[in-house]
């Protein structure tokens, strides 16, 4: 069995075509073909079932292809190592985000880590907490920066720092001008509130039910920009990271009674190899919470 095998393997697992998945690993189909039967006769299984021009994957290939995928990951990593050791960073890094860090923190991080090592490529990709976990488990992200996923299997977090959530009201607001708001004054009062599948919002109901408080949740929205939006249009209030506020009218209101705290991190995959380029960013984005929280404290 050689590295090509596997190649092709992925590659038709992946496409479930012949004519797409030779394309994709620049062969013809005939050579595709032949270079599969090798492997299935090697391994003395169907990996695929051949179903007119349809092509399906077989038990015993579906269990073999997550085996292939990590070989061929763990191969491709010890070649960056390797060429990323000779000097200038180099390479790629593969990094996923929550909004609430590609607001402030993940930008001016990346600008600085470019600007010290322009030959490197770093692709950012913004999704939910669990979908952050989901992309690193499935080997297409190099390392995250989120809050703290329910579902942590296989994966590291690391503490940054505990943030606390403010409540954010628009200009004309009755606690617009108010320096703190108890958790307990939110009983009745209109908000909007990211969807129930989020772990702040399991963190926030907790928090409510200690208050004994009961708002009215008018909308649901999992993306900060348009609540926010919303929030400065409105007479509804929200609650986020005092990171993802960026409007000018925007009221941000410390919370008592208690105070929602959230703990965001940086996240990778257990026992993956961290290449010069990974370490080197992963660095500077700690540098810079450093600074951030740095700031806070002084303006307290």
């Amino acid at each position: 069995m050689e590295l090509r095998h596997l190649r092709y393997f992925v590659a038709l697992a992946e496409q479930l075509s012949f004519t797409q998945a030779a394309e994709k690993v620049h062969v013809t189909q005939s050579t595709l073909s032949h270079q599969i039967k090798q492997l299935e006769d090697e391994l003395s299984c169907k990996l695929f079932e051949r179903i007119g021009k349809r092509v399906i994957m077989t038990e015993r290939g579906e269990a073999f292809l997550e085996y292939a995928q990590r070989a061929l990951q763990e191969v491709e990593e010890g070649v960056k190592t390797l060429r990323d050791t000779s000097g200038e960073l180099g390479g790629e890094v593969r990094v996923g985000a929550t909004h609430t860090f590609n607001m402030r923190i993940l930008p001016q991080s990346l600008a600085l880590f470019l600007e010290r090592h322009p030959s490197v490529c770093v692709k950012v990709m913004e999704y939910s907490g669990d979908q952050v976990a989901a992309e690193l488990q499935a080997g297409r992200l190099d390392f995250g920066i989120t809050y703290r996923p329910e579902k942590i299997s296989g994966l590291l977090f690391e503490p940054l720092y505990n943030e606390e959530m403010r409540l954010v009201v628009g200009k004309s607001h009755l606690f617009a001008n108010r320096r703190f708001v108890r958790m307990a004054e939110l009983h009745g009062q209109r908000i909007v509130l990211v969807p129930p599948s989020y772990a702040t919002r399991a963190l926030l109901e907790d928090c409510f039910s200690m208050a004994n408080a009961q708002p009215i949740v008018v909308a649901e929205m999992n993306a900060i920009a348009p609540m926010l939006e919303f929030v400065n249009m409105s007479n509804a209030a929200a609650i986020v990271s005092e990171y993802a506020v960026g409007l000018d009218d925007a009221r941000v209101i410390p919370l008592q009674s208690p105070t929602p705290v959230r703990t965001p991190g940086l996240i990778w995959l257990r026992g993956h190899l961290r290449t010069p380029a990974m370490r080197t960013l992963a660095g500077i984005i700690r540098e810079r919470v450093s600074e951030l929280n740095l700031r806070r404290l002084r303006g307290k």
